[in-house]
């Protein structure tokens, strides 16, 4: 876990439980200068590569890095769209199609901040945060993720 003040980053061993977003807002209840809550949920889909389907992402992550960027995205982020909090849970490890990869949660004190501070941050991670993953296809070969 890695948590600096208002800000919460966690890698989880495979699929990430939809009760963890309860939890998360749960915790929250105190941040009574909160007005509201962005949520971004990434699930796995059933792609086409090769005329295969996608069963599973396979992630993996230098986490020590992933971390150290992410608090650098908070932080850019934080002071933009007036941000209370924010939770980011990303899995590692084997995400079989239709369960969730990643969770976003973004704290603000009005609406729009919170649309525009959740797009920044997902747009931003997706792009300079070293995680990986390799498709699963149907037939059990592999294919590098590509972002886009």
């Amino acid at each position: 876990m890695h948590n600096k003040n208002c800000y919460n980053f966690n890698f989880v061993k495979g699929p990430i439980a939809p009760n963890e977003l309860a939890n998360i807002l749960s915790s929250n209840s105190q941040l009574l200068k909160v007005g509201a809550y962005s949520i971004f949920l990434g699930q796995v889909r059933e792609d086409m590569i090769d005329n295969k389907t996608v069963d599973a992402i396979d992630y993996t992550a230098n986490e020590e890095m992933a971390a150290n960027i992410f608090f650098e995205i908070a932080e850019a982020a934080k002071p933009l769209y007036n941000i209370e909090y924010i939770h980011i849970l990303h899995s590692l490890a084997t995400v079989k199609k239709g369960e969730l990869c990643l969770l976003v949660l973004v704290s603000c004190g009005h609406r729009k901040e919170s649309f525009k501070a959740i797009e920044y941050i997902v747009e931003r991670l997706k792009k300079e945060v070293p995680v990986w993953g390799k498709e699963i296809l149907s037939d059990k070969a592999h294919s590098w993720k590509v972002n886009k």
